[in-house]
């Protein structure tokens, strides 16, 4: 019955489509688009390895409506993020800039944002694409996860939030989901403040014993107040450290509805109805357009929350369970934009935000993603596992079918694209990195219009790709993180690679690889095997300083000042620290 109702939702979709161009009422692919201004649906996915995905390869994952979608539009499988982990990679992705160029970065190891109630976030002069849709008359909704910020000053100024930044319409996370909102044993913070609030507990119990001993035997000449608020600390401390799991889970795991909170802590069974309910109700409302949405999943990050349908159905544990789930989604929306006459006029695009975990690992259970073939994952800021990611644009009339471009492109191309689409222009006062896809997704241009990519770690360039058109795709790269143990893949024992310190090496000559012939990266070349190698090696360098001349100084908003927990700026929906509270009744 379902692939029945399904088939009679595409036919009708189709039907629509055909009389309205038959009619003259929508553009067809030989139409001039300049003129159109379609609704634009946004869906990425958060972890998610390039080699999950059926039409990237993967025969044993079950996506099929992800690969509907590739097999009625472009596939990208060179398609690059700005950055391998969270927050910086969705900075660059709303403002098609390099996140360094916004802040979004540390010096110090804090990758991204580390607590709800940190000031550090997305900075209010950055200009998102939907910040522009909303100036040209675009509905403009984000649905999901956010993680770039929500307070600067105090509780409720929001000065981050997603309605700062361009978006009419929030329902999600204002934070990420994480291991610790289910106490799992993968632990992003919990474990380690309960280690440290346990051996600071264990010295102060230590103090206060050695000074109750000596008091005692008039070995040591000292009051009674110290030895108090000594044992005070002690025992506030071990309450801190059997506590501070549960106050994570309240403080970071919430949903909000525009400014509103309306589950603290969140019920993880209604998530995901939640999810699709809203996004149907939001193209409901606007089916009339035109509307920017952007559907950012909390799948299929740890702790992989999967609803009891989906367990154990697949071939790859719980994270296949998760990714299938999130697939299925995807069908839901598809289907909702059938029933409401709308997949014709509508633009969509599916990726992730970097490549998947491959240290999530307990034992022989892998909880990250699969990259394909690339090498590394999340975290790595040069290996390509780490930031080539699914990339899929889907237009039906517009976008030839099943077609598949090799061409370099970044997930920052997605800001010129929607802009210009829209009816916008690019902002003309600062650097824009992306670059507008159209005429590469029309087949009206050959090449991308990239020469020249930077891979970031942090605020450090560990890499740079050079495509020299009508030749190849070299990969320098300058800097690398040490594998762990020696021989893997991955920097096993920890949550992701460093960025600097110890445990990476710089490279001198850098290491040089053909990606067109290699994409592996499993072959370096040196210069007795490739006789460009100076060539080459001189041309990225004069690249990466003229790059780096167009950086100004701005504050690192994942810097320690901004990436600390501040009581006064924790969102709580009753009286601090009592959050508490469960204001939306969810899908039965």
């Amino acid at each position: 019955m379902l692939h029945l109702h399904h088939s009679w939702l595409c036919f009708r979709s189709w039907l629509a489509g055909m009389l309205s161009v038959l009619l003259g009422l929508v553009p067809s692919a030989s139409s001039n688009i300049s003129t159109s201004r379609p609704n634009i649906l946004l869906l990425m996915a958060d972890d998610l390895g390039i080699g999950d995905i059926g039409c990237y390869g993967n025969n044993t994952m079950r996506t099929p409506n992800i690969d509907r979608l590739a097999e009625d539009g472009v596939k990208l499988t060179q398609h690059i993020s700005a950055a391998s982990l969270c927050t910086p990679s969705r900075a660059a992705f709303l403002t098609g800039r390099y996140p360094v160029r916004s802040g979004m970065v540390s010096s110090i190891g804090y990758r991204v944002l580390q607590w709800t109630g940190a000031s550090g976030g997305l900075p209010t002069n950055e200009t998102t694409f939907a910040k522009i849709l909303k100036e040209k008359g675009y509905a403009t909704g984000l649905i999901g996860k956010w993680h770039l910020g929500l307070n600067c000053e105090s509780a409720s100024d929001h000065c981050h939030h997603p309605l700062h930044h361009g978006f009419d319409h929030f329902y999600g996370m204002p934070f990420s989901l994480m291991g610790d909102c289910a106490h799992w044993e993968l632990s992003e913070k919990r474990v380690n403040l309960e280690q440290k609030l346990n051996f600071l507990f264990q010295v102060l119990a230590l103090v206060a014993l050695t000074l109750v001993a000596g008091k005692l035997t008039h070995l040591i000449p000292v009051s009674w107040t110290p030895v108090i608020w000594s044992a005070l600390w002690a025992v506030l401390l071990l309450a801190g450290s059997y506590f501070v799991g549960a106050l994570i889970v309240h403080a970071d795991c919430l949903l909000m509805r525009n400014h509103t909170i309306t589950e603290q802590p969140m019920r993880f069974q209604k998530t995901t109805p939640l999810i699709l309910r809203e996004v149907a109700s939001f193209l409901k409302r606007n089916k009339h357009g035109p509307f920017l949405l952007f559907v950012s999943f909390l799948h299929v990050h740890i702790p992989l929350i999967t609803m009891e349908t989906f367990l154990g159905k697949s071939l790859h544990g719980l994270y296949g369970d998760n990714v299938e789930e999130m697939d299925w989604m995807v069908g839901q929306i598809l289907d909702t934009l059938d029933m409401e006459g709308l997949t014709n006029s509508t633009l969509i695009y599916f990726t992730s935000d970097h490549g998947g975990s491959l240290e999530n690992q307990l034992g022989r259970t892998q909880y990250g993603g699969w990259n394909g073939i690339y090498k590394g994952g999340k975290g790595m800021g040069g290996w390509e596992g780490g930031i080539r990611v699914p990339g899929i644009f889907r237009w039906p009339g517009v976008l030839p079918a099943g077609q598949v471009i090799g061409e370099p492109t970044s997930l920052m191309d997605v800001f010129p694209t929607v802009v210009q689409l829209a009816g916008g222009e690019v902002p003309q006062d600062r650097v824009i990195d992306g670059q507008d896809l159209l005429p590469l997704l029309l087949g009206t241009a050959q090449h991308s219009d990239h020469e020249f990519l930077m891979h970031y770690c942090e605020g450090f360039l560990h890499a740079a790709r050079w495509h020299q058109r009508d030749r190849t795709t070299w990969k320098v790269h300058f800097v690398t993180p040490v594998f762990q143990p020696e021989g893997a893949g991955a920097c096993y024992g920890r949550k992701v690679c460093p960025c600097f310190g110890e445990k990476v090496l710089h490279h001198d000559p850098p290491l040089l690889f053909d990606l067109s012939r290699d994409p592996s990266e499993t072959h370096v070349l040196t210069p007795a095997s490739e006789p460009v190698f100076y060539q080459v090696m001189e041309r990225v360098q004069r690249a990466v300083r003229e790059h780096q001349r167009t950086l100004s100084p701005v504050p690192l908003q994942l810097d320690r000042l901004g990436n600390i927990w501040r009581p006064w700026l924790q969102p709580c929906c009753g009286p601090f620290p009592l959050c508490w509270c469960l204001r939306e009744d969810g899908p039965q």
